[in-house]
């Protein structure tokens, strides 16, 4: 089986272009894309909650994942790497055509999942000093860290560090760390940004 996966990050865009790039990748290499994919949803959303990870559930051995570029996938590179390992597993073959990437059961791939792992680990471990950099910036700037009393003093929290909590975000940082360096429930956090970036959009 051969899927297409597009992903747009906002309904103001299209997947007219990806749509497009895959057909004519498709056709160049003797490929016809039996099942489409496509998805309005911030690379932010977890992955449990994208039709992508319906698709990645149901790769059999000797199927095809076309993506015009491998950022399609995630939102960082651990959980691209995560996605790709699923399809490598599974003996799955990933075409991200931007990057010319043919990932599937050959040495090749393997050496470039190697890679992918090592740029991973790095990154956690970017992330991991981030987060420790920015919890005593939070520190400095007189942030009490910890549960706050109500549900009023939660949001006047978030509401302060409305930019901090966007920015850590942008860097990957998962919104239950950012939760428990602002002492407060993820939920909480997750409604907070929900409610923000509609107000954005607006």
């Amino acid at each position: 089986m051969i899927y297409g996966y597009c992903r747009c990050s906002t309904d103001k865009q299209t997947v007219d272009n990806q749509e497009f790039e895959i057909k004519s990748f498709a056709e160049q290499n003797g490929l016809t894309v039996e099942i489409w994919v496509t998805e309005t949803v911030s690379s932010r959303k977890p992955l449990e909650q994208r039709q992508l990870n319906k698709v990645l559930k149901k790769l059999k051995e000797g199927d095809t994942l076309i993506v015009t570029e491998i950022s399609r996938l995630g939102r960082s590179l651990m959980e691209i790497m995560s996605i790709l390992q699923k399809c490598l597993d599974r003996n799955c073959m990933v075409c991200a055509i931007k990057e010319n990437y043919r990932l599937g059961n050959n040495l090749e791939s393997k050496v470039l999942a190697f890679a992918f792992g090592i740029s991973a680990e790095i990154e956690r471990k970017l992330i991991s000093d981030r987060t420790k950099m920015s919890l005593n910036k939070l520190k400095s700037d007189g942030v009490k860290l910890g549960r706050p009393l109500g549900a009023k003093s939660r949001n006047l929290k978030l509401s302060k560090n409305k930019l901090k909590i966007f920015e850590l975000l942008d860097k990957g940082v998962p919104k239950a760390q950012i939760a428990r360096m602002l002492g407060v429930d993820k939920m909480t956090l997750h409604r907070f940004i929900k409610l923000t970036t509609s107000d954005n959009q607006n």
